[in-house]
């Protein structure tokens, strides 16, 4: 339970900061959402691995450092844990920040988008936190929280920079049941952040060909 727990928590503090920067329209939010994310990381890495995202789960397990018993509740935790946060920013600031394209990109370059970024998160994060190369390091908390950063400021004009299912499926279902929005982007931030993901693991396996899990 304590793994649940983390996850959601993770989760609650990533889309929690996310949507109070995007409320209050902060120019740098990319650093505050990184830093978030890497502080969390450091916070619930060694309880449950500190995914705080769906797309991250589905790689690891098809890594085979998470059981498949464990991906469902993993993802249910992520999901709650980015509706509450949700829920709390329209509670506090009585607005909601339901992720979307720019508007002038189409689909496949928003698909796109998403796909590279969460990619990259999902290969930085076999690599520094699954590899037994890596094992023990101090840095895998801000390479992760530092790779959130930049994908965001590089795509977010682009995509909406979510790379997480869950930052996609807290807000806009909040958003819909505030009345103010729509599901019609919802499947981009699913379809995109997990195929960015799985694609991500046979890459880290030719990396890696001494790593026998997986």
């Amino acid at each position: 339970m304590a793994r649940y727990v983390t996850e959601l928590i993770g989760t609650f503090f990533l889309v929690f900061t996310i949507g109070m920067t995007a409320v209050t329209g902060l120019a740098v939010a990319p650093i505050a959402i990184g830093s978030m994310l890497m502080v969390m990381v450091y916070m619930g890495g060694h309880i449950s691995g500190a995914h705080y995202n769906p797309a991250v789960s589905i790689a690891i397990f098809l890594r085979g450092k998470l059981e498949a018993s464990e991906l469902v509740p993993y993802i249910g935790a992520q999901i709650l844990g980015a509706w509450l946060a949700s829920s709390a920013v329209l509670l506090i600031t009585g607005a909601t920040f339901a992720p979307a394209p720019g508007a002038d990109y189409g689909t496949l370059p928003v698909l796109m988008a998403e796909v590279l970024a969460t990619f990259a998160l999902a290969l930085v994060i076999l690599n520094v936190a699954t590899a037994k190369a890596t094992e023990g390091n101090s840095y895998y908390g801000l390479a992760i929280g530092f790779t959130v950063l930049a994908g965001a400021f590089a795509v977010g004009p682009v995509s909406g920079g979510v790379f997480n299912p869950a930052v996609g499926i807290g807000p806009i279902t909040v958003d819909l049941l505030a009345g103010e929005g729509s599901l019609g982007n919802l499947w981009l931030y699913i379809v995109g952040p997990i195929v960015g993901a799985a694609l991500a693991v046979p890459v880290f396996r030719m990396q890696n060909p001494e790593e026998s899990e997986g």
